[in-house]
């Protein structure tokens, strides 16, 4: 629970747990909220805020005037009584926040000493103005046979009706009005928000804030579709323009994706019509990928899932394995089909085809239910990493779950269906010709396959060599092993992987007591130097808050939302490729981008914007918004400092800012200035009050509205509602002389200057107060750059503990990313040993045998291997993405284990029944022939898989730096996984046969 005390306003935010109901939240805290409200200070508000969350800014827009015919205080107006209502009533909206320009007001400017001379009071005058600005109904009088609805219209509609409102009369009757002791005026209301666009300077702007739980895309839609229809009603030479749409970011993903996952169909197709080179039978796993991913939509569809970049994801991830059972079940079924056509073709194929898959059906389909329940522990990651990743272990699960069924139902029929052992004959013969080769085919055997030839030549002298030296074969995979330790231990750690959402979000913060007037030019200055950089399009500057409950920040928060132009519109930069043909060009880009990346995008703004006074911090509009919701810290990491005493919160700040600045990584570090606000003091004398008869009431009331002014009545006119403010005109109120010379009425009729009542001062204290969980806090921001965020906590946490000395009832903890990071390492530690237990499990349910568990098991180690050295070569840090990347990675794991033991139990048993297991020799033959002979369907299946990963690699744009986070271990632990269980499950293997089998055989006969 966090609270924050501002000038004018105080939010209270509850985070619930993960899966809360929000409606059963909102009643609960209204429950609790009625309790409160008898205790909270007379005139205090309290309203509950939008069904929705900072993230819901889907959509940000500006009104421009290009005529040059309209204020800004009536494009407000525009904003506030036509768009904003206009808006909210599309489904889905929860909130329009309004932001900048000018509220109009109707500002009665009192003179003081006219007062006087009246002898009036302000009090008097707001009291007037309140009683002069009303309608009344008269109920009902009836007039021949009609009945009229009375009416009195009392209303002001205009700053001469305000007036002529009498406050008095004098001895002689002559009416005093409002115009006799001031002027009506038509004025700006106050401001604690400033919009910038372009840096062209003050503009009216609205946020559309979805409400929790709605499809953005389709609320963004549905906004821009009203807008539309709405636009006829704009004044004339007035436009809306889109400043942050984040269905651009939504769609450009999702694009980016369908083109990824297009990819790897095609070339698992490929893949499997080069290897087994028979249309028919390679038509089967072709099939297979495209229906087991339309029928994946009916139960994503139930669950509610909708096609993002994460559910998309798991589907991409998962396309290579989809095929691994029908590969290994038609390489099956071309051996017993080779094996029938030289028995003679004794029986019908149909029988031989059938056999032959339920020789490895049920094993195949193990296999890939094994992948499917690994990714299970996915779905227990909570809060920010939970929304994120869950889609994603959905989509994976479902794809293989459909895929493993597919495998022993339609797969089957369709192989009966399609296998064709004898050649059509009818004419002409060119069609003829045509069909059986299409449909008919010719079934290759490996020995004769152009491809299985040259891998089998290759391959066959390695598994000879690691069977003859198979001790050293597995000291050299042990070795392997420990030198990969050393290098696990130097990744880096992060939380999440970087999300390009294709815009930025500039968060500079100042000094607290910055004017309205001194943000709004500071912001200019900013937008202005952002827009000069060519990859930008358009900059959206905010200083303080929208008029939302879900925007708490001071006028010292700055946000500039940053609209990037697409990727291929910025500066180039020289490659080793630049010289060579356009066409060619785009081959290589995504291996090595020819324009500037958006970090030195980043660093060039970053060193642009060094202004005094202002200390930056970078992000992305999304990103920030779940870290501030989450954490309420909007840099990568940032310090909360808990304690009584907002001096020495600040203090301990000030000396974290200074220690961390010279720890290496830190871009610009900035400590919240709890105590650096600025405030007029009026301190009451109580002794004095008393002489005159005064309450504290009676003093307070008359500062209140002599000199902040107070918004008495509103007006109404048509729609449009304007406050009406009374207070001292401004030349009575701009000094702190002029302020000391204040009136207060006494009881004798007499005004008196408050300065006899009060000592008018000018202090410091806090400009805003932070409430965490109870305790006061402050917050340290640090925008890390150039390494990662858990190497530079670890070394930021061991500087500070050294060399930063805490009092006694002060506390500090590390935030940002960090705390999210914490919390993930704590679920994982209890996540990843689980996902290793239950696959032991399964893979024991279906082999029956714990030595063969702890063998198909010895693949994650092997994993493990190219996982980590790929990850090291990519410069790829720890993070969550990467984690679920290594939990796919071990399902994978285990299924080519299992085929890789299954083709060598096939050889063994084969060989056993046969009677040839007479000697050591034996048993190496007839390992070899099972690893060697089938080397075919094992190379397919880890092709499909590593080549199914492959476009997710070289894919660009937004999204793809998180799919390349997950798909980078599994490329690298399929590699090295597969070389070395071709090398070392053959050496394995052997020894546990002969030592604890074979030779225990032999010795008995």
């Amino acid at each position: 629970m966090r609270g924050y005390s501002d000038f004018g306003y105080s939010f209270v935010y509850i985070i619930f747990e993960e899966g809360t109901d929000i409606y059963w939240a909102r009643s609960r805290t209204l429950e609790y909220l009625s309790s409160v409200l008898p205790r909270l200070p007379q005139g205090v508000k309290t309203e509950l805020g939008p069904d929705a969350t900072g993230v819901g800014w889907v959509f940000q827009y500006a009104l421009i005037d290009t005529s040059g015919r309209h204020n800004l205080a009536e494009l407000r107006s525009v904003q506030d009584w036509f768009l904003r209502y206009q808006l909210r009533a599309v489904p889905g909206v929860a909130e329009v926040a309004p932001l900048g320009g000018f509220v109009r007001q109707y500002q009665v400017n009192v003179d003081p000493i006219r007062l006087q001379a009246y002898n009036l009071s302000i009090t008097k005058v707001a009291e007037a103005v309140r009683a002069g600005n009303n309608d009344v109904g008269g109920r009902l009088v009836e007039f021949s046979g009609a009945e009229y609805m009375v009416r009195g219209r009392g209303y002001a509609k205009s700053a001469a009706d305000l007036e002529k409102i009498v406050l008095a009369s004098s001895a002689s009757g002559v009416p005093i009005r409002v115009q006799d002791v001031g002027k009506v005026v038509l004025g700006p209301d106050l401001r604690r928000g400033v919009a910038d666009w372009n840096g062209q300077g003050d503009v009216v702007a609205g946020i559309v804030i979805m409400r929790q739980g709605e499809n953005a895309l389709q609320v963004i839609e549905r906004v821009k579709a009203k807008l539309r229809e709405i636009e006829p009603g704009l004044p004339a030479g007035v436009k809306v323009v889109s400043a942050y749409d984040r269905s651009e970011l939504i769609l450009r993903s999702i694009d980016n994706l369908k083109h990824t996952l297009a990819e790897e169909m095609t070339i698992v197709s490929v893949i499997i019509l080069l290897f087994l080179w028979h249309i028919p039978s390679a038509i089967i796993p072709v099939f297979t990928i495209p229906i087991a991913i339309v029928i994946c939509f009916i139960p994503m569809k139930m669950l509610g899932l909708s096609s993002n970049i994460m559910s998309l994801g798991g589907i991409a991830i998962a396309v290579g394995a989809m095929v691994d059972a029908a590969i290994v079940v038609v390489e099956q079924t071309h051996k017993k089909l080779e094996e029938w056509e030289r028995t003679g073709r004794k029986e019908d194929y149909h029988r031989v085809v059938i056999d032959a898959v339920k020789e490895v059906g049920g094993t195949s389909f193990f296999a890939l239910l094994v992948i499917a329940v690994s990714f299970l522990p996915v779905l227990t990651l909570e809060a920010q990493e939970g929304r994120l990743f869950k889609p994603l272990a959905y989509t994976k699960n479902l794809s293989m779950i459909v895929a493993a069924v597919l495998a022993i139902t339609l797969d089957p029929a369709m192989r009966l269906w399609f296998t064709h052992m004898n050649n059509f004959r009818f004419r002409p013969a060119w069609i003829c010709r045509a069909a059986n080769a299409v449909l008919v085919g010719r079934i290759h055997s490996e020995e004769n396959h152009p491809i299985s030839r040259i891998l089998i030549r290759l391959y066959e002298p390695v598994c000879a060599w690691a069977l003859r030296w198979k001790w050293l074969v597995l000291a050299g995979a042990v070795a392997m092993l420990a030198v990969t330790v050393p290098v696990f231990n130097r990744l880096g750690s992060e939380f999440m992987p970087p999300l390009d959402e294709g815009t930025l979000l500039y968060m500079p913060s100042t000094l607290p007591g910055i004017s309205v007037t001194q943000a709004q030019n500071l912001l200019a200055v900013q937008d202005r130097i952002i827009r000069r950089f060519p990859e930008v399009d358009t900059v959206l500057g905010k200083a303080g808050r929208a008029e939302t409950s879900t925007d708490p920040a001071p006028l010292s928060m700055v946000e500039t939302v940053i609209t990037l132009k697409p990727h291929a519109e910025w500066r180039k930069v020289e490659r080793w490729y630049s010289g060579a043909p356009e066409w060619m060009q785009p081959i290589f880009r995504p291996f090595q981008p020819d324009r500037i990346s958006t970090e030195q995008l980043v660093e060039e703004m970053n060193d642009a914007l060094k202004l005094p006074g202002a200390s930056n911090a970078w992000t992305m509009p999304i990103k920030a918004r779940i870290d501030m919701l989450t954490t309420g810290i909007r840099t990568p990491v940032g310090v909360k400092i808990y304690g009584a005493d907002t001096n020495v919160i600040e203090h301990l700040g000030t000396d974290i800012e200074r220690l961390l600045a010279h720890v290496p990584g830190t871009r610009n570090v900035f400590a919240e200035r709890t105590g650096g606000g600025y405030f007029l003091d009026f301190d009451w004398k109580r002794d004095q009050m008393a002489r005159y008869g005064l309450s504290m009431d009676d003093v307070q009331n008359v500062v209140m509205s002599a000199v902040g002014g107070d918004n008495v009545t509103t007006t109404v006119e048509g729609r449009e509602r304007y406050p009406v403010n009374v207070r001292y005109a401004r030349d009575f109120r701009s000094d702190l002389g002029r302020l000391s010379r204040v009136l207060v009425p006494v009881t004798s009729g007499a005004q008196i200057p408050v300065s006899e009542l009060a000592q008018v001062k000018l202090v410091s204290g806090p400009s805003m107060l932070r409430d965490e969980n109870g305790l006061l806090s402050g917050y340290v921001y640090v925008d890390v750059s150039g390494r990662d965020v858990g190497g530079y906590v670890e070394e930021a946490k061991k500087v500070v503990h050294d060399q930063l000395r805490v009092p006694a009832g002060y506390s500090i903890a590390w935030s940002g990313q960090y705390e999210a990071m914490q919390r993930v390492r704590q679920r994982l530690t209890i996540v990843l040993p689980l996902t290793g237990l239950l696959i032991l499990l399964l893979l024991y349910l279906n082999t029956r045998s714990l030595t063969k568990t702890m063998i198909i098991m010895l693949a994650v180690p092997f994993s493990a291997i190219g996982a980590i050295w790929f990850l090291y070569a990519l410069g790829y840090n720890m993070s969550i993405g990467v984690w679920v990347g290594v939990i796919a990675l071990t399902g994978v794991d285990a299924e080519t284990a299992v085929f890789m033991l299954l083709y060598l139990d096939l050889a063994y048993n084969d060989a056993q029944k046969a009677g040839r297991l007479r000697s050591l020799g034996d048993l190496q033959a007839a390992i070899q022939h099972g690893a060697v002979k089938r080397i075919r369907p094992k190379f397919m299946t880890v092709a499909c898989m590593f080549m199914g990963l492959v476009p997710i690699m070289w894919s660009t744009g937004s999204g793809a730096d998180v799919m390349k986070r997950i798909a980078a271990p599994m490329i690298g632990g399929i590699f090295t996984s597969f070389l070395l269980e071709l090398v070392v499950y053959p050496v394995v293997y052997e020894v546990w046969k002969w030592h604890f089998e074979l030779k225990k055989q032999l010795a008995r006969s």
